[in-house]
């Protein structure tokens, strides 16, 4: 199980950080995990000790490796993989809690939007992604 280094995809599926190794491949090709600053393909052998970063929606993990498994176990095993950056964490709780307190764009109206109503709040929604 702890072997000196692992595919990368595998590592991540292994940590829970995406629940299946396409998901993982995906993330992964589109450049939303980088490995010690830069961007790895799957096959990239992790070791000990490296810094993966993880894009999910508008969070970031930062992670440092400290067990390597290619296995997906329990979540309490998973959590033994790695070390989440103290900083990283509060500024993903910060953001997950500004995301709770902001109301979401919704129609108010009566009946379906007309096609004014609709492209206000389809210009609302990207101004919030921007």
């Amino acid at each position: 199980m702890a072997d000196s280094a692992v595919r990368l995809d595998r590592w991540l599926v292994a940590a829970r950080m995406f629940k299946t190794r396409p998901a993982a491949v995906q993330a992964i090709g589109s450049g939303k995990v980088l490995v010690n600053g830069s961007r790895a393909k799957r096959a990239k052998l992790l070791h000990a000790g490296d810094r993966v970063r993880v894009r999910r929606g508008p969070f970031e993990f930062v992670l440092t490796v400290r067990v390597l498994s290619e296995r997906r176990g329990p979540p309490v095993h998973a959590a033994t993989l790695f070390e989440e950056d103290p900083a990283a964490k509060a500024r993903r709780e910060r953001l997950a809690q500004q995301l709770r307190i902001a109301p979401s764009p919704a129609y108010e109206g009566k009946g379906r939007p007309t096609k004014r109503d609709r492209r206000r709040m389809e210009r609302l929604r990207d101004e919030e992604q921007a």
